[in-house]
């Protein structure tokens, strides 16, 4: 990899600020950014940020790709069925789906209106407060979570747990937990 001082400006403020276009060498829309202030990463920052990033996007990835294809269920579908299966009654407010998930409010609704129409989650109201609504975990949504998870499982041992050590998976797992807590 190239010494990070020899990146420009358009290349390298983006990627510091966490943005992700310049981590595909897109200079043109990165250019027109506002200037970031403080110190760049340097290369040992960059490169474990942009493996980091590249990591995630090619476990996630694959596993999306075979849910899909042997499941046709995505993985977003899966983790919102999977949180909503440990969630106290199979239920949750959706307030709370999208702090839960990896979606966006208005990204958990649509997910959430598609798992309705499938039958595998419902919407109630809350009996308390009449404006809250809870998404539940139909019976036939657990099944399809249940039937679901061996493909899942199978991908995650496969792509990410099995390519690792004992002691590099602990090591990861501390790493990771140590930035979840910032």
């Amino acid at each position: 990899m190239s010494d990070v001082s020899t990146y420009t400006d358009e290349t390298v403020a983006p990627v510091a600020d966490g943005l992700p276009g310049a981590a595909c060498g897109a200079s043109s829309a990165a250019g027109s950014l506002p200037a970031v202030s403080g110190e760049r990463l340097n290369e040992q920052e960059l490169r474990a940020w942009q493996a980091f990033l590249r990591t995630h996007r090619t476990v996630t990835g694959t596993l999306d790709a075979e849910l899909t294809r042997e499941e046709r269920l995505p993985l977003g579908s899966y983790e919102l069925l999977l949180v909503l299966s440990g969630a106290p009654n199979h239920a949750m407010r959706m307030c709370d789906v999208a702090g839960e998930t990896s979606l966006s409010r208005s990204g958990a609704t649509r997910l959430v209106d598609r798992l309705v129409a499938e039958g595998l989650v419902e919407r109630l109201t809350c009996e308390s407060d009449g404006r809250g609504v809870y998404a539940v975990l139909t019976d036939a949504g657990m099944a399809r979570l249940r039937e679901a998870s061996r493909t899942h499982l199978r991908g995650v041992r496969r792509h990410f747990t099995q390519r690792l050590s004992g002691k590099e998976l602990a090591e990861l797992s501390r790493l990771m937990e140590k930035l979840a807590s910032a």
